[in-house]
């Protein structure tokens, strides 16, 4: 083992540390994480028969390494994430601390309860990060470092942070967003980032097959981590000093992992044998004589995840000069009937088990939640922990304002990708106070989506200053400047990367009472790759906007590889999110300063933009020149749509809606059928989602001033048939048939294309205007 001198300039306080206090909260904690899952599995009334569930080896195996942090290791200003399935120590030690109320200890799993894994909006006790979708809780407390490095490099202000801690189950490190995590450049400069790896060698199903820790050391030494081993206890590195004590060593060492945990599973009797062997040598022989049985069960239990006075000196001396990963052997089920079984992951103790735990740590199932006497030295550790790790509410700063700008209607065509670029570079000077509090992020697409105008004046975001050595080319276009006052974060080409960093940045606003506006553009067919990770930082809390671009099939050259079929589905489906697909240059401006208005406040919502790279004549918009249709127009915008036409709908013969880069082909083909004397009312939508949303409510919303949107783009009074066309799948849209019971016709995307041409793609798939107008006559 290796230890490192600390250098933190903040920690808890030095004192004498019990062991053996330790040891007794250790035993605590133990039984009632144990006894959280038995409440809510067997004591519990469960009526409908179905499963509540709860981890009561995978917490067990967690209990010391937790310990030693929650009661001696933790500052007040360390933000830690827990492994998910040991939520239950977590709310045993908050319950301990006094940071949890009793009553909820009987709650797991239950309605306004404790959550099934660490939830930092849903527990009522103290988490720093959400966990649950395996792997990327894990990466979250990186995304959260860097974030805090930003911020304080823009305000001096802020508020100091520790260390950024994972508490990672070994079975994760089978995912792959772990090691895009690790493999970003940035993540070995973060000093501040602790891993500690409970190496249990145990998954959901099985025993984990291959002695792994050396292939995990070199892949963490490969990316700049410092790697820490904690095999064994000291009382076995003890023996191990004695004579015959290096051969039982590499006995214990040369087994395989199945061999091992069957070995935990003997009785203490057989544990001498087994461990012999087939041919033993004569020193083992000698060294295991002078053990007795129950001694020897103890030993190769010995771990080093669970020696508590090996992790306090562990945690004690590492250093922050790059970040560390702990490898801390553990068994799965520590101290547990169920300790090593390898059908253990869901196991739950019976009654008579959970009895016979009881006795051993002197607890009654009658009455499980016993804390320590305030005058008790587990007590003392409990109350004084309780006074260091306290923490000063945060309170959010002042919402940002939904700001308007003077209205710009370019006069050429453009596209809502670069009408993007467009705004993010006006608000520097049309709204300063706005966009300093911006922060973009691509996984290096920045120039091809349209990004270079704004990072060209913001800079790009850099922990420290680099000489930017093409700036005297007068040949470069973009300026590449890293400065510690940049704006725009490049990651390398990872979209989960990506989406984990939006996360963390838009909890900024809850985490250090510093609102950040993140802005996150990567190519639209890649948005299925990121789903998850975006959605756990939605879930935990981060507000922040995604930029989906280029979209669709209008990338016609790209060919079916680089299409975006499901995406709109994906946007109007993810929860506390909205989804929007402007069409217009304008339309994009309102609906992007209103999404950022809702980001970093509570109750806000994250947004997901669908844009295009398609330049689209901007008179096709019909803006209103007078400024009271011209703020009405705005407000249906940003409540979800708008019509086009301006006659009475009552005339309608049918009704045509379009979203984002097909207005065009839908205005065409509105006019096609106008010479055939067919009259259609013609609905941009901005967002499928808002109105969707519209037509499930049926209820007034603040956007439209008392109005629902649905009805007033679909009015009762005049029922038309409805054709549809979407750069996406036409299912996306075919629930507007449900707003007033018309027919209803959906153009869309639902087969891979090839590279072609623009006309050609559209053909292809049957959203040009002349599949329109047919569609339309087919209909009527």
């Amino acid at each position: 083992m290796k230890l490192l001198p600390r250098n933190l300039e903040s920690q808890a306080p030095s004192v004498r540390v019990d062991i053996d206090a330790l040891r007794r909260i250790a035993d605590r904690v133990r039984w009632i994480s144990t006894a959280i899952v038995d409440h809510a599995n067997r004591v519990r009334p469960n009526p409908s028969g179905v499963k509540v569930g709860g981890h009561q080896a995978s917490s067990a195996s967690m209990v010391e390494i937790m310990v030693a942090l929650w009661f001696h290791a933790l500052h007040r200003d360390d933000r830690i994430s827990v492994k998910p399935h040991a939520s239950p120590v977590l709310h045993a030690i908050n319950y301990l601390l006094g940071d949890l109320d009793e009553q909820y200890l009987t709650t797991l799993r239950e309605m306004g309860g404790l959550q099934s894994y660490p939830s930092r909006v849903k527990d009522p006790g103290t988490v720093d990060f959400s966990t649950g979708s395996v792997g990327i809780g894990a990466t979250a407390p990186i995304w959260a470092a860097l974030t805090h490095r930003y911020l304080a490099s823009h305000d001096r202000r802020m508020p100091s942070a520790n260390r950024f801690i994972s508490l990672v189950g070994d079975a994760e490190l089978d995912e792959g967003a772990v090691w895009e995590a690790l493999g970003d450049p940035m993540v070995s400069n973060l000093g501040e980032v602790l891993w500690v790896v409970d190496l249990n060698r145990q998954s959901l199903d099985r025993v984990v097959p291959d002695i792994q820790i050396e292939r995990l050391q070199s892949m963490f030494e490969a990316l700049g981590w410092e790697t820490i081993t904690l095999k064994w206890g000291k009382t076995v590195a003890e023996v191990y000093e004695r004579a015959g004590g290096q051969a039982l060593r590499e006995r214990l060492e040369s087994m395989s992992n199945e061999e091992y945990q069957r070995m935990l599973r003997a009785e203490p009797s057989d544990v001498r044998t087994r461990l012999l062997g087939v041919s033993p040598s004569s020193d083992l022989r000698t060294l295991l004589e002078a053990i007795s049985d129950s001694e020897l069960a103890a030993l190769i239990r010995d771990l080093g995840g669970h020696d508590l006075e090996l992790l306090l000196e562990t945690f004690d001396g590492i250093a922050t000069d790059r970040p560390t990963v702990v490898f801390a052997y553990t068994v799965k089920g520590r101290a547990l009937p169920i300790e090593g079984h390898p059908a253990n992951h869901s196991a739950l103790l019976t009654e008579m088990q959970m009895q016979q735990l009881a006795e051993l740590h002197g607890m009654s199932l009658e009455h499980p939640w016993q804390r320590f006497e305030p005058e008790s030295p587990e007590g003392a550790v409990c109350a004084r922990r309780a006074r260091e790790l306290r923490r000063e509410t945060v309170l959010p700063s002042t919402p940002f304002p939904e700001v308007q700008l003077p209205l710009r209607v370019p006069a050429a065509p453009v596209s809502t990708q670069a009408a993007l670029g467009r705004l993010l570079s006006a608000l520097r000077h049309d709204a300063p106070e706005i966009a300093e509090r911006i922060v973009t992020c691509s996984p290096d697409v920045a120039s091809s989506t349209n990004l270079g105008g704004w990072i060209n004046k913001a800079g790009v975001w850099s922990a420290h200053q680099r000489p930017d050595w093409f700036a005297d080319d007068p040949g470069r276009v973009l300026r590449w400047r890293e400065i510690e006052q940049g704006q725009h974060i490049e990651l390398g080409i990872a979209e989960v990367n990506l989406v984990s960093l939006l996360g963390e940045l838009g909890t900024a606003w809850s985490r250090w009472g510093t609102p950040l506006i993140p802005i996150g553009v990567l190519y639209d067919p890649f948005v299925s790759r990121a789903l998850e990770p975006w959605s756990y930082g939605i879930y935990a809390g981060g507000h922040s906007i995604l930029v989906g671009t280029p979209s669709g099939v209008t990338l016609a050259p790209e060919g079916g590889a680089h299409q975006s079929i499901s995406t709109p589905s994906i946007g109007l489906e993810q929860p506390d999110c909205i989804a929007w697909e402007p069409a217009f240059a304008v339309d994009l401006e309102w609906c992007m300063l209103h999404a950022m208005s809702r980001v970093g406040v509570p109750g806000g919502t994250s947004s997901y933009f669908r844009l295009s790279t398609r330049p689209i004549d901007q008179q096709l918009a019909r803006i209103p020149t007078e400024k009271l249709f011209l703020e009405r127009r705005r407000k249906h915008a940003i409540a979800g749509g708008y019509r086009i036409t301006d006659h009475d709908p009552a005339h309608d013969d049918l009704t045509l809606v379009g979203v984002g880069a097909l207005m065009p082909e839908v205005l065409a083909a509105a006019e096609t059928l106008a010479e055939a004397g067919i009259q259609a009312g013609v609905v941009c939508l901005t967002s499928p989602d808002l109105l969707f949303r519209s037509m499930q409510h049926r209820r007034s919303t603040e956007a439209t001033h008392g109005s629902d949107i649905a009805s007033l783009l679909f009015p009762k009074h005049a029922p038309a048939p409805i054709v549809t066309v979407h750069d996406g799948h036409p299912h996306t849209l075919a629930f507007l048939a449900g707003i007033r019971g018309d027919r209803i016709r959906c153009l869309g995307v639902t087969s891979f294309g090839q590279s072609s041409s623009l006309p050609d793609a559209y053909q292809l798939h049957g959203i040009d205007a002349a599949s329109i107008v047919t569609a339309a006559l087919d209909l009527i």
